[in-house]
């Protein structure tokens, strides 16, 4: 009897429990349920608040700004004319450094925005994406870059100098002419002014483009690895030219004397021609009196741009005295020039077709 009770208390109790557990699993679950209907009921209305003000947020006015060379900026206001320089391009660093063309340009309403790039080809580069408007290279980058497709405009050219580019060999190497970088590793930018002249040098010495071994790299990387003697040769353009020579002795197989004319151009983007004649002929304005002082003052060029370039003074003056100046109107005779070096360019399939460098030029 005693042994019926207690089992029947231990059911008693065991059911008890099973019922208050199934009551607290009831609340739960409605617990649950009424958070999630909650969230669900939030996110809806959230959602539909943000197609709302899609619809009628107006697009808020693009903030001017310095444009990466990395990132390209099409929304930078149209008044605002967007230059790449390199550091080598003396008359455009000046001018930078200087502040002129800010000036200029205030009058009418417009500004300016710089971006810094290592070599030409990447600066056409960012024209082709939009970020920059005009900017000045050597005579190879803007071939290549027509050929890939960049709607670009040539719109001035500079003399710049024979003297200014050369190949240069360590002041120990026992290479004595350019025949003798046949196999040898010669480095230079792909797509550069320097391009040209080692396919040119190469050609006159009777050896092809395929003889030696291209190393292509930007001016700082060139300097490093020649410099380091993971090189067998160099060709590059002044100032970096003169300071090669001035810190490692370093020898010049052959400067571009009788083989290339080492022009620079400047060189703008299509739409911003079409759209900015006057804010272009400003920019040239000011380009050209910033090349006028400077030919005239070499050590006060080499002296302003020492800090900005972080060359000594006394090198910059060496690469100022051995170049040309001038912002000039593009002649035939230029033009049949720069043909004859797309056609060279595509004759050893370094473009990957024939252009005709007439088609882009700015008739202002």
């Amino acid at each position: 009897m005693l042994s019926r009770l207690v089992t029947s208390r231990i059911l008693n109790i065991f059911l008890g429990f099973l019922q208050r557990f199934k009551q607290r699993r009831i609340r739960i679950f409605s617990l649950l349920f009424a958070v999630g209907l909650g969230l669900v009921l939030f996110v809806s209305a959230c959602s539909s608040n943000t197609s709302q003000q899609a619809t009628t947020t107006p697009t808020a006015t693009p903030t001017e700004q310095t444009t990466p060379a990395s990132s390209p900026s099409p929304s930078v206001s149209s008044n605002t004319v967007r230059i790449g320089f390199q550091k080598a391009g003396t008359i455009l660093s000046a001018l930078k450094t200087k502040g002129d063309l800010e000036k200029a340009l205030a009058a009418s309403g417009a500004s300016v925005t710089w971006s810094e790039f290592p070599s030409g080809p990447p600066m056409l580069e960012a024209i082709n994406a939009g970020s920059i408007d005009f900017g000045y290279t050597g005579e190879a980058p803007p071939i290549f870059a027509q050929a890939a497709g960049t709607p670009l405009v040539y719109v001035a050219y500079d003399p710049w100098s024979t003297k200014a580019e050369a190949i240069l060999v360590h002041k120990d190497s026992p290479i004595k002419t350019v025949a003798d970088l046949k196999g040898k590793k010669v480095a230079f930018a792909k797509g550069s002014n320097t391009n040209y002249l080692v396919v040119k040098a190469l050609e006159k010495a009777g050896l092809q483009y395929s003889d030696i071994q291209p190393v292509t790299l930007q001016p700082a990387d060139g300097r490093a690895a020649f410099e380091g003697k993971n090189v067998d040769a160099w060709a590059i353009w002044d100032p970096y030219l003169a300071l090669a020579e001035k810190a490692t002795g370093a020898r010049s197989l052959t400067d571009a004397t009788g083989l290339a004319p080492n022009r620079g151009y400047y060189l703008a983007a299509k739409s911003f021609v079409d759209n900015h004649a006057d804010i272009l002929k400003t920019v040239l304005d000011e380009v050209k009196k910033t090349s006028d002082w400077a030919k005239n003052n070499h050590s006060e060029v080499a002296k302003f741009l020492s800090p900005a370039l972080g060359i000594d003074a006394e090198v910059l003056e060496v690469a100022e005295k051995r170049r040309d100046y001038g912002v000039l109107p593009i002649t035939d005779e230029v033009i049949a020039k720069q043909q004859e070096i797309a056609d060279a360019f595509y004759k050893i399939k370094l473009i990957p077709k024939e252009i005709k460098v007439k088609d882009i030029i700015w008739r202002n």
